[in-house]
């Protein structure tokens, strides 16, 4: 194997040399031998890598030396082969033989180059998903981050300002300022909690701290108070504890369903659903809104979707339902194990 490398690691030019020197040492044996002992086998076998690794051109013109070595031999030791009516067929046979797996050599060169080539794409397509995914955590990350440790606490402050001030008014006696000032306070509470529920949605920290049933839960609660639709949440089948990875995934892909449902698809009722089964969990997420006009669309946000479906061991399934609306799941293996570190959507 560390021959082959070396080997296909020379120059072309160190190659052909190569070539010519194998290619004169089989015909000298060739010269030796007769027509006895036939050599065209090891003349197609030099072709064949001359072709290989210095191009078509070249493996023609190796194919032609070769046939003509081939045949002088033979005809120095005056094989009957070349003699009388079968001679013709004989140096046709030798030289197309010779051209022939010249042609094979390139063109099989040609195919593992384009093979090559389609592998590298796709590594790369994949390098890309894997750093569009770590940019999009980074970012969610870092916004829920931002939400938690500063408006978040402005609100709260405010808020406790805002109750402060509402004592303040009822020792002073002014009742209906104190009423304003308690509708403040309580307008400020629910911001708080609406932050707050929009901080953990950008960062899931609670995602390995509680489990990925309650974190659907708490998602499916979030959406209906932020966004006034009816999204529930269903568990069947025993309780697991999956890797974090794979909870974090499957986490993002219900958010980013939802997401799409209720933007895209005006969904007003969504129900989200997760389905143990052995050694495979099943996220499903339900809507009854317009559905999605292109299923197999390659959107930025399904395009994540598959891959975190992939990433876990998993596919991707998008359906319009009958009774209107679509249904997106996916599948994971509850126990995959990780085998690529970098590739963690860290919560």
């Amino acid at each position: 194997m560390r021959f082959t490398k070396a080997f296909a690691q020379q120059p072309p030019g160190w190659v052909l040399a190569e070539m010519a020197l194998a290619l004169f040492a089989i015909g000298s044996l060739d010269f030796v031998s007769g027509h006895r002992l036939r050599l065209l086998p090891f003349y197609c076998g030099l072709i064949f890598v001359a072709s290989w690794f210095c191009g078509k051109r070249v493996g023609l013109l190796a194919g032609i030396v070769a046939a003509i070595v081939s045949l002088s031999a033979d005809w120095l030791h005056k094989d009957p082969a070349l003699s009388g009516w079968r001679g013709p067929w004989e140096i046709a046979r030798h030289v197309g033989s010779c051209l022939v797996v010249a042609l094979v050599g390139a063109a099989l060169r040609s195919k593992s180059d384009i093979a090559t080539a389609r592998i590298a794409l796709l590594e790369r397509a994949q390098r890309l998903e894997r750093e569009i995914v770590n940019v999009s955590e980074s970012e969610q990350r870092r916004i829920g981050q931002d939400l938690h440790d500063g408006i978040c606490q402005h609100l709260a402050a405010l808020s406790c300002a805002a109750t402060s001030l509402r004592d303040d008014l009822r020792k002073l006696g002014l009742r209906t300022e104190a009423v304003t000032a308690e509708d403040l306070a309580s307008e400020l509470r629910d911001a708080v909690v609406q932050t707050r529920d929009l901080s953990h949605g950008l960062a899931p920290a609670h995602v390995s701290q509680v489990g990925l049933a309650l974190a659907l839960e708490s998602l499916a609660q979030s959406v209906s108070r932020l966004q006034d639709i009816s999204c529930t949440f269903q568990a069947r089948g025993p309780a697991v504890n999956c890797d974090e990875r794979i909870a974090t995934h499957c986490y993002r892909i219900a958010q980013e369903a939802i997401n799409n449902a209720t933007r895209h698809g005006r969904a007003k009722n969504l129900t989200v659903s997760l389905e143990t089964n052995g050694e495979r969990m099943t996220l499903s997420i339900l809507d009854d809104g317009i559905g999605i006009s292109e299923p197999n669309s390659n959107g930025m946000g399904l395009a994540v979707m598959r891959y975190r479906a992939r990433l876990n061991g998993g596919e991707l399934k998008i359906e319009r339902r009958e009774q209107g609306g679509t249904r997106i799941s996916c599948t994971a293996r509850i126990n995959q194990p990780q085998t690529e570190p970098h590739e963690i959507a860290d919560a």
